[in-house]
């Protein structure tokens, strides 16, 4: 017996063990189905390789700028009143005073085209060559040459001598020397120089000074010539002529020109062409248009003269200088430099990350406390748990436990178990305290219990959108200890609170607020029957993230509810898209956090096919935008190919200036839908941020026209997000490069702009 009993003692203290292990298992794991979410991993990643980041800076003038060059190093400009060298501190006078039309650099010297003649600038300064009215200067075949009309000028011992007596059949306004042959061009003209003669003959002996047979210019009206590799370009006021041996052809918009009106043509420094127009300049490589326009890059829109320096390139436009310079980058640095980015433009505040706006009576940049707080912020939050689960950064993962109490703490502050407040303002505070509601209704600003704050409510199904998706990534990136209970905790009081009001979010008033509402009654309304298919996608994947986390029975009876109601076949419809003119394209964010958790948490196949469906559907409608989030998204949940190539350069076209400058699109020429893809949601392109703005992931891509006029700075939470997250499921690789310079930065540009740090209460203690 004895022996029993010992037997019996051994079998209890295993059982103890096993029933101890369950235990931890059961808290420590984020997942209490039997199986784990389902994502999927790329099967070829995108190499994170270095590329060059534009960055912009401009130089104001008080006139047109008519020329630009580079010479020994030197940047010069000129104007009607003169030649101009720039110095840290702007454009300074030199001591030609004539009006340039032309600054050009050729046989190791600079030459200045002025209404008084042709003038050359050596060690003593500037020098009279001719008097004459010289429209070129080039080097060929150790010769200098000049064009006076029509006829062809040689430099010699300071002064010209004629060429050849013989002369064009037109005014020579360009010489170009292309394949070893010089070219001179007129007005809808371009013939050969050989032998002392101007153009050529045809099969019958007729006179021919049009260099090619086949194709016709787009334009009689040319501007400039360029020969690049084995092509002449020829610039005209409805895009460019190309030749090609003896075949012409035409770049316009057709062809992917953004626009038509051009002025004037240089080569880049990688075997680019770089196109200036009457509205901004137009950079042309390895098959791509990269379109440079408005506040954000130019001073002025006209550009009319180009020049490279090295990686830089300047553009002479009526308004001052535009300087582009080139920078090497891979994404990983760019990741760096965002996240500094916030730090050092004072975009972090008490846990939330924070757009700053102007504030015009201080003349500072300030942070804005918006509606949505809360959304925004739980990007920021998912974006620090790939980080994490990237890196094992200990620095990413004080950003996220910092950020989750913070979004805990709205929902603690408003008293209402289960309800969030959309944002957080502490009193006397500087910075913009959101004025205005949903639907531009009067804001819901209320005192929070110690009287330091005031939370915003009215809150919407943006708040809690963001806050299942970020909380759930935390759940199974970052949580640890007493986290992984206080996420479960957190969710589940939402997720009751939803389900104890019938399916509304009741604020203080005990009423619904505007845009908190997924009941059955909601749905029968006109409003409600456009909104039912997204918010059943939201309220599904709520209630059905509540029931895997937390294993608790009343959240998988209210999601049987939900099914018996009939809500899984609204989401077929998650995305409407008529009429186009009247679509949100917020919605899409809101959906897509929403997805996340209900197609990796539901098992059911006949469910998970309704809103597979469903999520198909919305996806094709957002696939046209080349938004990395919603790629990388869509590719981790099906497995399918999600264009990581688009992605990538998404990614990469974000600016490192993240003010949000005004833009123009719609006079573009090459306002096409690719092929492929449907434009279902209206518009016609899909813009690069560089053309655009810096975007949160609820912008739509393809707007043509927009911009705040710089007086405000987007936080890059978004960017952040999508990069961490394909690097994460394995569409963006790791960088192989090593040099620091590539993969870190020292500081961010002008930084000194950006908002003073806050100085206000701090959170209370557990959050």
């Amino acid at each position: 017996m004895e022996h029993l009993g010992n037997e019996r003692n051994v079998l209890r203290i295993l059982l103890q063990r096993l029933l101890l292990g369950i235990g931890l298992l059961l808290t420590s794991s984020p997942v209490l189905s039997a199986e784990l979410p389902r994502t999927f991993q790329a099967t070829q990643s995108q190499p994170d390789v270095p590329y060059l980041q534009e960055v912009g800076r401009q130089v104001s003038h008080r006139e047109p700028l008519t020329a630009i060059a580079v010479h020994q190093g030197e940047v010069w400009a000129a104007s009607g009143r003169g030649a101009l060298r720039l110095r840290a501190h702007g454009l300074v006078p030199d001591s030609l005073k004539h009006p340039v039309q032309r600054l050009i650099v050729t046989a190791g010297k600079l030459w200045a085209i002025t209404p008084a003649g042709l003038q050359r600038h050596d060690d003593s300064g500037w020098k009279s060559i001719s008097s004459a009215a010289v429209t070129d200067v080039v080097s060929f075949r150790d010769e200098v040459l000049a064009s006076i009309g029509n006829q062809l000028w040689r430099v010699r011992d300071d002064q010209l001598e004629l060429l050849s007596t013989n002369r064009a059949r037109f005014r020579i306004t360009h010489l170009v020397p292309h394949n070893e042959t010089l070219y001179v061009h007129g007005p809808g003209r371009l013939a050969p120089y050989a032998f002392g003669a101007f153009g050529g003959v045809d099969a019958y002996t007729w006179p021919a000074d049009l260099n090619w047979d086949w194709g016709t210019l787009p334009s009689s009206n040319t501007r400039d010539a360029l020969s690049l590799g084995p092509a002449l370009y020829l610039a005209t006021d409805r895009g460019l002529g190309v030749l090609r041996g003896m075949s012409l052809t035409q770049l316009r918009g057709e062809q992917g020109l953004p626009f038509e009106d051009t002025l004037c043509l240089t080569a880049g420094f990688t075997n680019d062409l770089w196109i200036g127009t009457t509205r901004g300049a137009i950079r042309h490589v390895n098959g791509a248009f990269h379109y440079f326009a408005g506040q954000g890059w130019l001073p002025g829109e006209r550009v009319n003269a180009i020049a490279v320096n090295g990686r830089s390139v300047i553009l002479a436009t009526d308004r001052g200088l535009g300087i582009i310079d080139y920078e090497p980058y891979t994404l990983a640095k760019k990741a760096a430099y965002y996240e500094r980015h916030l730090e050092e433009w004072g975009q972090k505040r008490l846990g939330f990350v924070h757009k700053l706006e102007w504030d015009a009576p201080t003349k500072e940049f300030v942070r804005e406390v918006s509606d949505n707080d809360g959304g925004y912020s739980g990007n920021f939050l998912a974006a620090q748990c790939y980080r994490y689960a990237v890196t094992k950064d200990p620095e990413a993962r004080r950003e996220a436990t910092n950020t989750f109490p913070a979004l805990r703490w709205l929902e603690a502050m408003t008293g209402i178990p289960g309800f969030p407040a959309r944002s957080v303002w502490a009193k006397g505070e500087r910075g913009h305290q959101a004025g205005h509601g949903s639907g531009n209704y009067a804001a819901e600003w209320h005192d929070t219990a110690d009287g330091k704050f005031e939370w915003k409510g009215d809150t919407s199904s943006d708040e809690l959108c963001s806050l299942f998706y970020s909380f759930s990534l935390f759940l199974e990136l970052v949580a640890q200890g007493d986290e992984i209970a206080q996420v479960k905790t957190h969710l589940a009081r939402v997720a009751t609170h939803l389900i104890e009001h019938k399916w509304q979010l009741v604020d203080l008033d005990g009423k619904p607020t505007r845009w908190g509402r997924w009941d059955p009654d909601y749905f029968l309304t006109d409003e409600g029957k456009y909104d039912r298919g997204l918010q059943a996608v939201e309220l599904l994947s709520f209630i059905k993230t509540a029931e895997v986390l937390t294993g608790e029975p009343k959240f998988a009876a209210a999601y049987r509810e939900l099914v018996g109601l009939g809500y899984p076949g609204y989401t077929l419809r998650a995305r409407n898209t008529f009429p186009p003119d009247s679509v949100l394209h917020f919605l899409d964010e809101l959906a897509f956090w929403s997805y996340w958790n209900l197609l990796r948490y539901e098992q059911d196949p006949e469910l998970r096919a309704l809103y597979r469906r469903g999520y198909e559907r919305s996806y094709e409608v957002v696939r046209v935008e080349q938004n990395a989030w919603f790629n990388f998204l869509y590719g981790a949940l099906t497995g399918h190919d999600c264009e990581p190539v688009h992605a990538v350069e998404n990614l990469r076209g974000w600016p490192l200036d993240l003010r949000v400058w005004s833009y123009q699109n719609s006079h573009r020429a090459d306002l096409r839908t690719p092929s492929g893809y449907v434009a279902l949601k209206g518009g016609t392109k899909t813009f690069p941020p560089r053309e655009t703005e810096p975007l949160r992931l609820d912008h739509w891509l393809m707007q043509a026209d927009g911009g705040a006029g710089g007086n405000d700075v987007v936080e890059p939470s978004g960017w952040l997000l999508a990069y961490w997250l394909g690097r994460y499921h394995g569409f963006i690789a790791a960088p192989t490069v090593t040099d620091p310079a590539l993969l870190t930065v020292e500081r961010t540009s002008q930084r000194e702009l950006g908002a003073k740090p806050y100085v206000g209460p701090g959170r209370p203690k557990g959050f």
